[in-house]
């Protein structure tokens, strides 16, 4: 684990899909998602820019278990690979899709919306699970100057693992705030992700070291 690490102009927080269909009640709850929400909030004061995504699924969504008439939390295979079926979530304009109600959205200069074509699911904030299809979240930060990343929200082991990762690829130094992160942890996916973000050389923090 990193010592102290004080956040500069060029680096960037990216706050990974803290809506309220991850936290305790939502259509795909993640346990204790709705715990990191203060500490998110903390975070988010000591950094210059901040990007939040979103999920924003349509109605009828590839990735959605009743689409398929199966069983969420069951694998199928798609066009672009394996699939997880989840249980309908963060459907464009519903109440679950939207962010946390204590979260602090103001500071954000960015909101990267994301798994919003119907027939393709996208965990990371760079790129669809086609692995090709591109957000356009890599053009901004570099035309934005910025050049490390920090990185917390929901959930652990799907969508912040996939993002730090592409970050990694992308050039990117990685910093996962663990303590602001909850995992769903489905078949041991946590510990699978938290090991291959190591070998990528993603540095896992605690948010005691932000200062």
């Amino acid at each position: 684990m990193a010592g102290k690490i004080t956040p500069t102009a060029e680096d960037a927080l990216i706050v990974i899909d803290v809506q309220n269909d991850f936290c305790p009640g939502g259509a795909l709850a993640v346990p204790k998602g709705d715990e990191i929400v203060p500490l998110v909030n903390r975070l988010i004061e000591q950094f210059d820019h901040v990007v939040l995504t979103q999920d924003w699924h349509p109605r009828g969504h590839s990735s959605f278990a009743s689409t398929h008439k199966g069983q969420p939390f069951t694998n199928l295979r798609l066009a672009y690979g394996e699939q997880t079926l989840w249980p309908d979530h963060c459907v464009q304009g519903t109440s679950g899709a939207e962010f946390h109600r204590d979260l602090a959205v103001r500071p954000s200069e960015l909101v990267l919306r994301k798994g919003f074509r119907t027939e393709i699911d996208s965990y990371s904030a760079f790129y669809e699970n086609d692995r090709t299809t591109k957000t356009g979240l890599c053009g901004y930060l570099r035309d934005r100057g910025l050049k490390r990343l920090f990185m917390c929200g929901l959930a652990t082991d799907f969508c912040v693992a996939w993002s730090a990762l592409d970050g990694r690829r992308e050039g990117f130094p990685v910093v996962v705030i663990e303590d602001a992160c909850r995992a769903i942890d489905l078949n041991g996916s946590l510990a699978a992700a938290r090991g291959e973000m190591i070998k990528a050389g993603i540095t896992i923090a605690n948010s005691a070291q932000i200062t």
